[in-house]
Parts: C-alpha cells; sequence; structure tokens
C-alpha cells in the first residue's frame, strides 16, 4: 500500500467562519459552493471545499465577510489566517512537476585525496515543460506551501537512483528524514527500484540532509537501519553544523561524515575553523567513518584538510554539478 503524502491528489481546504457576522452569511456561501460543484461537506461553521473554488471563495470573502475571522487548514493541520491561503493556490504548478516527473540529476564529483574520482553526488534539477530548468530554492518554497515536501522528496530519490545506475562510481543520494513516514512503506519502491536496476546497495549512499530539520532522532535512527539492513551505506551533511554533539554521531553510526562548507571555506587561515575540521576529522575517524569535506574551492583549502587527513573533498575547485553524460 503506498503512502498518501507521496500521492499527488487535489488539495482540499477546511474553511471556519468566526463571528456572529460571518455566520450569518454562511448559508448563502454554501449554497454557491454547492451551485459550483466545489463544495465536498458542510458542518455547522466549518466546510471543506476543493482547490478550483478557493480564489472564487477568497475574493467574496475579502468584499462581503470579516475577513480576519475567516481561517483554513490543510489535513488537520493547525489554522491559518486566510490571506496565507493564496500562496498556497498561486504554486499550483508545482504539482504539475511532481505529477509529470520534471526532474534530472547532475552530479558533482567526489574525489579521494589523490585526486582521483571515487563517487558523485546526485543533486536533483527540476525543468518547466519547454526544458528549462528551476531554481530548486523555488522549487522546494513552493512544495513546502502545498504539502508536497514528501512527494517531491520522493520523486528526487527515485530519479537519482535511476541515474545512478548509468555511472561507474559510487552514487551519493539526498534524503528528507522527515518525509519519511515509515521506512518499510516510504523506503520499499526506493530499494525495489535499486535491485530491479542491478545496483549493488554498496554503490548508493544515502545522505541525510538538514532542509528539514530532524527533531526525532529515533525516527531517524529507524530509517538509517533500514538502509543498513538493505546493505545500503549512508552519509551525514552538515558536520560541524547539525550534528555537533559526539554522543548524536556515534548512535547514527555513519559511514560517511561530511565536513559542512562553511568551515572548509578558508580553512586554510582561520583558525576557528582548523580546530572545528580537526573535531570533526576526530570524531569520524574513532567512528571508522569516512570523512569528507565539501565546499572546496581553493587549492590551499584543499591542501590543508588533505595534509590534515581527510580522505574525500567535494567542491567547484574539483568540478560543477553538471548532466550526467557530461560527468562520467
Amino acid at each position: 500500500m503506498g503512502c498518501n503524502a507521496c500521492i499527488v491528489r487535489d488539495l482540499r481546504f477546511e474553511i471556519k467562519a468566526e463571528g456572529d457576522f460571518n455566520i450569518e452569511m454562511l448559508s448563502g456561501v454554501i449554497e454557491h459552493l454547492v451551485r459550483r460543484k466545489t463544495l465536498v461537506k458542510s458542518e455547522g461553521n466549518q466546510f471543506i471545499i476543493k482547490e478550483s473554488g478557493m480564489m472564487d471563495f477568497i475574493d467574496f470573502s475579502q468584499d462581503h465577510m470579516d475577513f480576519n475571522r475567516v481561517f483554513f487548514r490543510l489535513e488537520d493541520s493547525e489554522w491559518r489566517v486566510l490571506t496565507e491561503v493564496k500562496e498556497i493556490v498561486e504554486n499550483q504548478w508545482i504539482d504539475e512537476v511532481i505529477s509529470k516527473g520534471l526532474v534530472t540529476c547532475y552530479a558533482q564529483p567526489i574525489l579521494t585525496a589523490d585526486e582521483e574520482i571515487y563517487a558523485y553526488e546526485l543533486l536533483a534539477r527540476f525543468l518547466n515543460e519547454d526544458g528549462t530548468l528551476i531554481f530548486p530554492g523555488e522549487i522546494f518554497g513552493a512544495a513546502k506551501s502545498r504539502g508536497r515536501l514528501y512527494a517531491l522528496d520522493r520523486l528526487c530519490r527515485m530519479t537519482a537512483v535511476r541515474y545512478a545506475a548509468l555511472l561507474d562510481k559510487k552514487a551519493f543520494i539526498n534524503f528528507i528524514p522527515t518525509s519519511i513516514y515509515s521506512p518499510e512503506h516510504c523506503l520499499k519502491s526506493t530499494v525495489q527500484l535499486a535491485n530491479q536496476l542491478g545496483l549493488d546497495p554498496n554503490q548508493l549512499v544515502f545522505e541525510v540532509v538538514e532542509t528539514e530539520k530532524v527533531d526525532d532522532i529515533n525516527h531517524l535512527k529507524s530509517i538509517l537501519a533500514y538502509y543498513k539492513e538493505k546493505g545500503f551505506h549512508y552519509a551525514l551533511d552538515d558536520v560541524g553544523e547539525g550534528y555537533s554533539t559526539l554522543e548524536l554521531l556515534e548512535e547514527l553510526k555513519p559511514h560517511y561524515m561530511k565536513l559542512d562548507m562553511k568551515y572548509v571555506q578558508g580553512v586554510a587561515t582561520d583558525i576557528e575553523k582548523q580546530e572545528i575540521a580537526k573535531k570533526s576529522l576526530e570524531q569520524a575517524l574513532k567512528m571508522g567513518a569516512v570523512p569528507l569535506a565539501e565546499g572546496v574551492e581553493t587549492q590551499e583549502d584543499f591542501e590543508w584538510l588533505r595534509e590534515l587527513g581527510y580522505q574525500l573533498f567535494q567542491g567547484y575547485l574539483f568540478g560543477k554539478p553538471a548532466p550526467i553524460e557530461e560527468s562520467n
């Protein structure tokens, strides 16, 4: 059985009207929504409306109701003021990106200390129907506003696995832990696809990114345990920033630890960054994780980190993300 959060369905908005004036208006509003065939159900001072009727209702409520006392929510989330609904409706285009799979992958090389290619990080790039690229920040902002972050993360993960089959190196694939309800259900399709493509599980490294902060460490541990059980490796991104305690890192037991680029860039001349780089390296080696420095842009920083003992390196110094066919 699939996860509902991974499926793009038409949104339904639950509306709540407060105040005597607004409640008096409701009978006329309900009748109008019935005529327009956009009403899903109504009860008391609340009703559920299809997305196709939302902009019409917003315009009406702005003109004829006490707008500040009309609220909405999606799927039992918190009630929000109606002014915030416009952004959600205007970002409807993200549904098409997801449903039509308008995503491709670029690859950025990850090198060894000897400057040999060890792996590639696969990075999602999104497309308009005419083939032009959409800025990633715009994509994830729109997806989050419509509650589509889960479906988008799944699309990116599955697409990256397909592209990994084209490579002869390891592939680092980002994922957002909070997008996964249950590892057994949400990640089953990822594992099945990798098997269908004949990928060696050791070729895939799933990288935890902090686009969404992880508050439930036990949930994250269950996800990583599932990946490990299936033979995959995993990496922690932004070490030195979000995973700053040794105790937490020991609990998660990553195969790879990526030093955050903010501590990489300029490290050759910055004493404070050097201390963090040393501490992160010690933590990685203590746990048997491979230390990786990301965001390397200068030869000086690369040489300093290599001399310190970092084993893998990623950054513009070695290559920018590029289409797969240009990268291997």
